[in-house]
């Protein structure tokens, strides 16, 4: 959000960032009452309120705005994020392309646009937007990594020597060696040079991990006392809310959680919430009284958490079938399954090595702080495996796994058995993602948009002598490779 000069902004945002909302809110208000002009304020308000679990005041908040008079290009550009938030992301795309049309010089601007683009499939006018925003500052070092993103790059055209030269200029720079070193092994990976891909990988995954306070012990720890207190599979009898509409699909990040969830909404009368905390936030407002963390939520009572999940995830907008599809769910499957024992839950399940590796050549954001080292890649893999034997063991049959080789290779039996799990009338064409036309946020957004490929199966093989370090560590750690690892 934009700094604010008035004293109720400044306020506001001070007890917003306290996690103080409801003290939050009336200042918000005061600072846009009456304004004729778009202001950032709005966009300020109608996050709170976007917070606050009051989802359609905060859409009428962005609505009334953008009809304004105009503003400034920040005023389209917060509107433009609490509307993704509101799954209104064609509406997004309009107000990011207004701040950038009124500041055009802003590669910040162009940025947020082009990041829009692809969300939507519009891969040409995100690749145009980036371009547009090197032009404008050659620094802008997220934004060749979204490039190089986009597309399949070939040896007729691709960015490599340009990603090489700049990476020569910039020398030691932190965020130079982040994106640009991701976004030039990403394009030669394309081109099959793999040594020379690997060597950018690492560079750039050590570059990431410099910068992490991280122990891989204290995620260890977390996973193991998960287990320890779900320790029943016992829920809390029915809720007013029909569970059966909600469909989770869980598994590690680059697991192939993104093409379930493209099939899925393929379907009738089915769509996607995204990858969102809904219900990791309901959980922790109603986690209550003493003990630790893990305690509280395993005490939580099921119902608050069922009821401020329907506030959360905007169940009563409409009567679809609703996917939420943050990976990281796999913490709350017991959580999940107490609360909404009816909800549908999909784990998916990669190669151990072609799940690491795929982790370990992806730049997340604040999520996943364990991919970016061998030994943590390998540490928190066994950690997370233990757990899901052990949801495996307690949520049986209510528990429906799809091995991601198996869905690329055989996509319409896999995709037929996921939907009778969840319920779902089966359609064939479901299985062609690339003519799905629905909104995507994740680091696949840009392969969605292609027909299913099999090719990154086993693709680690192709980086075997640079992942001897990876493989020693899972069988130390105890993980089952193939006998040719």
């Amino acid at each position: 959000m934009a700094a604010f000069a008035s004293s109720p902004d400044i306020e506001a945002y001070r007890l917003m960032r306290a996690g103080r909302l409801d003290e939050a809110l009336p200042l918000a208000q005061r600072a846009v009452a009456g304004a004729r002009h778009c202001l950032p304020g709005h966009g300020f308000l109608a996050s709170i309120l976007l917070q606050l679990g009051r989802a359609r005041e905060a859409d009428e908040v962005v609505s009334h705005a953008a009809q304004l008079e105009t503003g400034v290009a920040d005023a389209y550009d917060g509107l433009a994020y609490v509307s993704m938030g509101l799954g209104e992301h064609e509406r997004a795309n309009g107000l990011y392309r207004r701040a950038a049309q009124l500041a055009p010089q802003s590669p910040r601007h162009l940025y947020n646009l082009a990041c829009s683009e692809r969300s939507l499939g519009r891969l040409d006018e995100a690749q145009a937007a980036c371009d547009r925003a090197i032009a404008l500052d050659a620094a802008q070092y997220p934004t060749y990594l979204l490039r190089s993103e986009l597309r399949v790059q070939t040896p007729e055209a691709n960015h490599i020597d340009e990603l090489q030269a700049r990476l020569a200029r910039t020398g030691p720079d932190h965020r130079a060696q982040l994106f640009l070193g991701y976004a030039l092994a990403k394009e030669l990976d394309d081109l099959q040079r793999f040594d020379e891909a690997f060597h950018w990988f690492a560079a750039a995954a050590r570059a990431r991990r410099s910068r992490l306070n991280y122990d891989v012990a204290a995620d260890e720890g977390k996973l193991r006392r998960i287990a320890q207190v779900f320790q029943s599979a016992a829920h809390g009898g029915q809720t007013a809310l029909d569970a059966s509409r909600c469909i989770f699909i869980v598994g590690l990040p680059r697991s192939g959680t993104t093409l379930t969830e493209r099939i899925l909404t393929g379907l009738s009368g089915v769509r996607s919430n995204g990858e969102t905390e809904n219900f990791s936030r309901a959980l922790m407002a109603a986690s209550v009284g003493t003990g630790d963390v893990f305690q509280r939520a395993a005490a939580a009572d099921p119902h608050g958490v069922a009821a401020a999940y329907v506030k959360f995830s905007r169940m009563g907008f409409s009567g679809d079938r609703i996917v939420e599809k943050l990976p990281m769910n796999y913490l709350y499957l017991g959580a999940i399954h107490r609360a909404l024992p009816e909800a549908k839950l999909l784990l998916i399940r990669r190669s151990p090595l072609d799940s690491c590796f795929a982790m370990y050549r992806t730049l997340f954001g604040a999520a996943y702080p364990f991919t970016y080292d061998f030994d943590d890649l390998a540490r928190y893999y066994a950690a997370y495996d233990a757990l899901m034997n052990h949801w495996r063991t307690l949520l049986g049959g209510n528990l429906h796994e799809i091995v991601y080789e198996d869905l690329v290779r055989e996509p319409q039996r896999q995709g037929a058995a996921a939907a009778r799990h969840c319920g779902l009338t089966w359609a064939g064409q479901a299985v062609d993602i690339q003519n799905n036309g629905a909104v995507s946020l994740t680091a696949s957004a840009a392969q969605i948009r292609r027909p299913i490929f099999g090719s990154s199966s086993g693709r680690w093989r192709h980086y075997r002598r640079h992942l001897a370090p990876l493989i020693a560590a899972l069988r130390r750690c105890g993980v089952t490779l193939p006998e040719d690892a």
